[in-house]
């Protein structure tokens, strides 16, 4: 293996590696999925987990802009890439039956600065979870019972199984963090009392934890209640008591997640009252089995005779609703009814209980300038009726704890007043992450929050002494590249994304697992659709080896996507802000420019590579193709350094 240093423009490269690019905490999303491809999955795994400290979670409840950003989905649809995940946590994970350490030597504290963090949701733990690495006295305060958040709180069971979150909080709790329960700031201790008690750095990430009001009339009718409570009361296992028919009003995924808990809440409701009526008094376990089964069985078919029902209102056409399609899809298979583009009016009630939704049509949600304004047509008023009305509208913060002593500022948005660079608020030394200083956002966004501050706490307590991790950037030129072997150009158009199992809708009753994943087959399948965006296409011919190009036109007849094209320098058009930074970067255009000088384009002799990335496939048939070897195909990786060494590219061949 030869090595020798080479100029290389990390913003374009990673320009050309849109999933990374569009994950908050630069996940290599591509990496891994290749190596699932190749069956590799522990190297997999270890890209997976290594900037990502909720990557079982992830793979389960995670937003997925990696796929909105993958460039399969320009050819088809883009790689399930959550999925995939999925399907190495399963295998590695904190939670499975062969998890990899990535730390397998305990971190130590080597820093003698406390560090209070306030919420064990996502924001926090990631946050303790990188500062006990650097060896920080990490303390995690947390005002419920269990830890995790609005994992916990507010995401269904159906959907983010509790031994998968409770293991990935033990992973990191591992690392020497200290969690304390039950501990509410405002009640049982005050930014004071932390500071009084030696700590040093206090990051506040409490999350949103209440729901917005709907001021309307009726809101204060028995059986109108809010989202958020339904989900505390739901995920933490205390009896509910919802109606025969319940209407959600929201478009959003937290509106999706209350009403397919509602339907399983009747699930439930319905099964015990069968079993109480129908039951005998004494059964063998055996026997109790059995007839449980048959219940299940006439609890469904009472449930899709219409003895229950569960209706959606939101202000959104069915195309605007924000909640993810695939648990639209979902709800709706589950028997969800959804009436878009409504709005709630007033509440209908009879002594004192609610009986009814008054409707009207809205014709839109948001005015020319896009801020939230709907407006609603006269004279479409209806009525839907129900005994329980259940309010997801959005979520808001309860900053109660705050107290003019404390120098913590707030906005008009009722979140708290972060610089977004450092996430210091206007208190020294007191920072904020996640939805409470940020807003409503999604968990690997909130996950990225936690990790930014995690570094900008480090950066405020050591002062003149921290410096930044610098990276080092390697190059592996490949020799005869190609696609994943299974996928054959021919292959490449022949399927398209392969659907993830889901469990069958008569079987999801209670709070079973809906999604059950890929088996290995259908998962190093999808994993073969990646194009391998980190790997690119490079001219970079010079006349001492004899590698220039010689216009013979061969790549642009190979490529199969059409991807490259020969054009005459006099057809080129060169703006002055072009040429005024190849002038500015000129040692490093000049293999570009070959015998060329910036003043003289364009000119009429000669001609140019245009080369489109958004479409090439990494096939690497244009560096097979040419003859005089000026393409390779290179990929690269970036790697954190310790920050005592130098910064350095390296090339290996």
């Amino acid at each position: 293996m030869e090595l020798w240093t080479k100029q290389v423009d990390l913003d374009w490269l990673e320009s050309n590696f849109p999933c990374m690019q569009a994950c908050p905490v630069h996940t290599q999303a591509g990496r891994y999925v290749e190596l699932i491809a190749e069956g590799r999955y522990e190297e997999a795994y270890r890209y997976a987990r290594q900037p990502n400290p909720f990557a079982s979670i992830c793979g389960l409840v995670c937003s997925h802009p990696c796929e909105t950003a993958c460039r399969r989905g320009k050819f088809d649809a883009p790689i399930s890439i959550r999925a995939l995940k999925r399907f190495l946590t399963e295998r590695h994970g904190p939670e499975s039956r062969n998890p990899i350490d990535l730390f397998p030597e305990r971190p130590k504290v080597t820093r003698e600065e406390k560090i209070a963090i306030i919420g064990s949701g996502p924001a926090g733990l990631a946050a303790a979870h990188d500062l006990a690495l650097l060896g920080y006295p990490v303390t995690v305060f947390e005002a419920s019972t269990v830890a995790g958040g609005m994992l916990y709180l507010g995401i269904p069971e159906y959907r983010l199984p509790r031994d998968v979150l409770q293991a990935q909080v033990r992973e990191i709790l591992d690392l020497g963090p200290r969690l304390e329960l039950n501990a509410r700031l405002g009640k049982d201790f005050s930014l004071a009392d932390l500071r009084a008690r030696g700590f040093k750095a206090i990051l506040l990430a409490v999350g949103l934890h209440r729901s917005r009001e709907l001021p309307i009339p009726g809101h204060d009718l028995d059986g109108v209640i809010k989202g958020v409570d339904f989900l505390l009361n739901a995920n933490l296992g205390y009896r509910l008591s919802i109606g025969k028919r319940v209407v959600v009003i929201g478009g959003g995924n937290v509106a999706i997640d209350v009403a397919r808990s509602a339907i399983r809440h009747q699930q439930e409701m319905t099964l015990e009252v069968l079993s109480s009526s129908l039951l005998p008094d004494s059964l063998s376990p055996t026997e109790l089995d059995v007839a449980m089964k048959e219940l299940m069985d006439v609890s469904r078919v009472a449930l899709r005779m219409g003895a229950r029902e569960v209706q959606l209102v939101c202000l959104e056409s069915r195309e605007e609703m924000p909640a993810y399609e695939e648990e639209i899809d979902q709800g709706l298979e589950e028997g969800l009814k959804i009436h878009p583009s409504l709005g709630p009016k007033r509440f209908i009630g009879n002594n004192g209980k609610v009986t009814g939704l008054e409707t009207v049509r809205c014709t839109s949600v948001f005015d020319a300038q896009h801020h939230f304004n709907p407006t609603f047509e006269p004279g479409t008023e209806a009525v839907l009726p129900c005994d329980t009305a259940i309010l997801a509208i959005g979520q808001t913060s309860d900053l109660s704890f705050l107290t003019p002593a404390d120098g913590v500022e707030t906005t008009r948005q009722g979140t708290i007043k972060v610089d977004p660079k450092t996430f210091m608020t206007t208190a020294a030394g007191i920072f904020s992450a996640g939805d409470i200083a940020l807003g409503p956002r999604s968990v690997i966004e909130v996950v990225a929050d936690g990790k930014k501050a995690a570094e900008q706490i480090d950066r405020y307590l050591r002062g003149t002494e921290w410096k930044p991790r610098p990276r080092r950037v390697q190059i592996t030129v490949l020799d005869h590249h190609q696609m994943v072997a299974d996928q054959t150009l021919t292959a490449f158009d022949e399927y398209s994304r392969l659907p993830v199992p889901l469990l069958p809708v008569d079987r999801r009753t209670g709070f079973t697992e809906v999604e059950m994943g890929y088996t290995e087959e259908q998962a190093r399948r999808e994993a073969s659709r990646c194009l391998q965006c980190w790997i690119n296409t490079i001219f970079d011919g010079n006349e001492a080896e004899g590698t220039e190009c010689i216009l013979c036109g061969g790549c642009v007849e190979v490529c199969p996507e059409n991807c490259l094209e020969l054009v005459p320098l006099g057809q080129l058009r060169v703006s002055p802000e072009t040429k005024a930074r190849l002038m500015a970067e000129a040692p490093f255009h000049a293999g570009t420019l070959q015998h060329l000088e910036v003043d003289s384009l364009p000119c009429t002799e000669g001609s140019v590579m245009l080369k489109d990335e958004t479409i090439c496939i990494r096939c690497g048939l244009c560096a097979e193709r040419c003859p005089a070897h000026t393409i390779t195909m290179e990929a690269y990786e970036v790697f954190e350094g310790d920050p005592e060494e130098q910064m350095m590219e390296v090339c290996v061949k």
